[in-house]
């Protein structure tokens, strides 16, 4: 059987109140984009019932799976659990909050489709449009300042969770990326870089979702420190 060109993971924990509307809605835009896709819902040890709800969709959507957990993998954990389970050959993920526009997983899909290795979206463009707490941009910027002084890099926005890979790229080095939670984002992108991989980034409208599991400060110090290591180990590596 001839696997699907792509695969959308929907990481998603306690997501009971979203997880309809997500993937009803990425049915909708992956249709007019390709006619060979599936969606995995990487339900990770949830309590409120997302898990039935994923069920509830898989049997009636053919396109979707649900991969569930029993134990609380963390963020990072159950995407490289989804993403090596996934049959497509562009590999992408999103939040079930929709806070990307997801109109715009056809500029992802393409970039790959283009020769990139690694896309993701960026809030931090010229034409990204964001709306966000003054308090999280002024967070989110002196981040990632600090990652492209720590590691060089020209990217503008690491922590955007709308992502996509090419398989094959993605195969040869997901072991490596440690982070079980958010740091996840930024590890992937920065160990990409680092074996030469070609990593694009492309505007997207961003709406900060009302839910947000992120706590800014207790994040943003363990995302920072979890940065110098990874700085660290590169360096000694």
């Amino acid at each position: 059987m001839t696997p699907p060109e792509v695969s959308l993971v929907f990481p998603a924990y306690n997501e009971a109140e979203g997880m309809e509307r997500a993937v009803t809605s990425a049915l909708e835009e992956l249709g007019k984009i390709t006619p060979s896709f599936e969606i995995i819902v990487a339900e990770d040890g949830s309590s409120d019932g997302t898990d039935e709800i994923a069920d509830r969709l898989a049997a009636a959507h053919p396109e979707v799976r649900h991969l569930h957990s029993t134990e609380r993998l963390g963020r990072g954990r159950a995407l490289n659990r989804a993403f090596k389970e996934a049959q497509g050959t562009i590999l992408v993920y999103m939040d079930v909050d929709l806070a990307t526009d997801i109109t715009q997983l056809h500029a992802l899909i393409d970039s790959i489709r283009g020769g990139a290795d690694i896309t993701t979206g960026s809030r931090m463009l010229p034409s990204s449009r964001v709306k966000r707490s003054t308090r999280r941009s002024l967070a989110s910027r002196c981040y990632n300042t600090l990652i492209r002084a720590l590691f060089d890099t020209p990217l503008h926005d690491h922590q955007c969770g709308f992502k996509a890979f090419r398989k094959q790229s993605l195969m040869t080095f997901i072991d490596e990326v440690e982070d079980n939670h958010w740091f996840w984002d930024t590890e992937i992108l920065i160990r990409g870089a680092h074996r030469g991989l070609n990593v694009a980034e492309i505007p997207v409208d961003w709406n900060e979702g009302r839910g947000t599991k992120v706590k800014l400060l207790r994040d943003s110090w363990r995302m920072g420190s979890k940065a110098i290591r990874l700085w660290w180990s590169i360096q000694s590596g």
